[in-house]
């Protein structure tokens, strides 16, 4: 059709009046009808290229504080996408993580028109953290479904669950016990429950 949809989709609705029957041309004929609303940007395209290099930025290309810095590392964040996809109050349940190192972290994002928690806003999760998880069960689906309260932690290793933002055994099982062990007031205790608790349902954290 070369790129002609118009008169390719009056072409086979000739031939699908001549004879009904043609499945080739009624399939042809769908084709032409989708192809004329199909709609291509190439500064779209060029703009989300653009915005996925800034994601890619490694946070230590940014002249950060120590103190910053080594939080940023314990909690296994290295890009400024990974910062887009965590919030205010995940950021501050690191140890030694305060208001100070979030102004620091907020003035690198804002240099590069980015800010903390944007992909969860924009609806991004899809944007996956971690590599996707092989096809699961419809069993396994609903046991990584499961609500965190279901495990009946302890009050100090739910706290810091809630602050992590872990709502389900699924996001539970996705980190890792450094980055746990990072929130604050949950300690080898707390961990050792944790996992206590996930091997329950067969399950362990990211990593174990």
């Amino acid at each position: 059709d070369h790129e002609k949809y118009d008169k390719a989709e009056e072409c086979y609705r000739r031939v699908l009046a001549a004879d009904p029957t043609d499945e080739q041309a009624r399939l042809f004929h769908k084709d032409a009808q989708a192809s004329r609303n199909m709609y291509y940007s190439p500064e779209d395209e060029s703009a989300f290229s653009q915005f996925s290099q800034v994601l890619e930025i490694p946070v230590t290309d940014f002249e950060l504080s120590v103190r910053s810095r080594n939080c940023l590392k314990k909690m296994n964040i290295k890009t400024l996408g990974d910062l887009t996809r965590v919030s205010e109050p995940q950021l501050l349940t690191s140890k030694n993580f305060g208001e100070t190192s979030l102004t620091e972290i907020k003035e690198m994002l804002t240099s590069k028109g980015l800010h903390i928690g944007q992909s969860l806003e924009e609806g991004a999760q899809n944007e996956m953290r971690f590599r996707p998880q092989q096809a699961l069960s419809e069993q396994e689906q609903a046991v990584l479904s499961k609500p965190v309260s279901e495990l009946n932690l302890s009050v100090r290793a739910r706290k810091c669950t809630n602050r992590l933002g872990i709502n389900t055994l699924g996001d539970l099982v996705n980190r890792t016990a450094d980055e746990l062990l990072e929130s604050k007031n949950f300690g080898m205790t707390s961990l050792s429950e944790v996992r206590e608790k996930l091997q329950t349902y067969g399950l362990s954290l990211r990593g174990d």
